[in-house]
């Protein structure tokens, strides 16, 4: 890349390109923009967002923009929100959240909506939630979560429903999920985890189910994966992973296989631009 970065995010355009957003660089925070090009292996830089950030999200639009949200400059949250049109490289603001929040989720819906949930606002853990309406630019608030969280995940069911896992609060790590409902706005409690994490990852299988793997938990780093069956609404443990890890990602590969990689062991938090005694893992497995 064009600038080391972390904490960024990376979205598949339609013309295969990856487009690679904000982050924490070395010493500041980042709104510049880049875009790899797989078919010459190559990097070329694009627009900047108006707003440098990290432990934001970003989506892709079923008009084929890229909706940027929330997200942190090393000082405070923040609710902007802004579109990357790919034809003309060129970023445009759309209206703003009506929560500020970073480590937050962000899941496109059935009927083209984006569901924004929980994250951290300026002072302490959210369970507002938010829909933005492509076709009007606009905000409206839904179903608050039963429990304010962020750094969890948010997977949709082959149903539409949307699985919110684990996470943190202000001071606990929590083993609980929910499910939102599109068609009422509502939570339902689903089942619980069996062990309480925050920073893992979530993938939907091709049989419906969700694999959870790794994360932060109560006092350790966690090699522990589990499976949450939509018809049952129960967890069920899976292999340990040969590493304990959170930071980490997971991908559903073609032939239907999870690929684990990278991540960090180390017990630190992350700071914008410093490591404070971290372990950062190059190592990769298969579930």
């Amino acid at each position: 890349m064009n600038a080391a970065r972390l904490l960024h995010t990376a979205s598949i355009l339609e013309n295969g390109k990856v487009l690679v957003i904000g982050g924490a660089g070395t010493d500041n925070t980042l709104n510049s923009v880049e875009l790899y090009d797989p078919t010459t292996g190559s990097w070329t830089s694009t627009g900047n967002m108006s707003v440098a950030r990290y432990y934001h999200t970003t989506s892709t639009l079923g008009n084929r923009q890229v909706l940027v949200t929330g997200g942190f400059n090393g000082t405070t949250p923040f609710n902007n929100a802004e579109l990357y049109d790919p034809t003309t490289g060129s970023w445009t603001t759309t209206r703003s959240m009506k929560v500020a929040r970073q480590s937050h989720t962000a899941s496109i819906l059935g009927n083209g909506k984006v569901l924004v949930t929980g994250g951290y606002g300026t002072s302490s853990a959210l369970n507002s939630v938010e829909l933005y309406d492509p076709t009007t630019g606009s905000w409206t608030s839904t179903g608050n979560m039963s429990v304010a969280r962020y750094d969890h995940t948010a997977s949709i069911l082959v149903n539409g429903q949307v699985l919110v896992t684990g996470g943190s609060t202000d001071n606990s790590i929590f083993n609980s999920s929910e499910l939102y409902d599109p068609t009422t706005g509502n939570w339902i409690i689903t089942g619980s985890m069996n062990v309480a994490r925050s920073y893992h990852t979530a993938s939907i299988l091709e049989n419906g189910k969700v694999l959870v793997t790794g994360g932060y938990g109560d006092i350790s780093i966690l090699n522990s994966t589990e499976l949450y069956d939509p018809t049952t609404g129960s967890w069920t443990a899976a292999g340990n992973m040969n590493v304990a890890r959170y930071y980490h990602t997971a991908s559903i590969l073609g032939n239907g296989t999870v690929l684990v990689t990278g991540g960090n062991n180390g017990f630190q938090m992350i700071y914008p631009g410093q490591f404070v005694g971290y372990f950062t893992l190059n190592s990769t497995e298969l579930y």
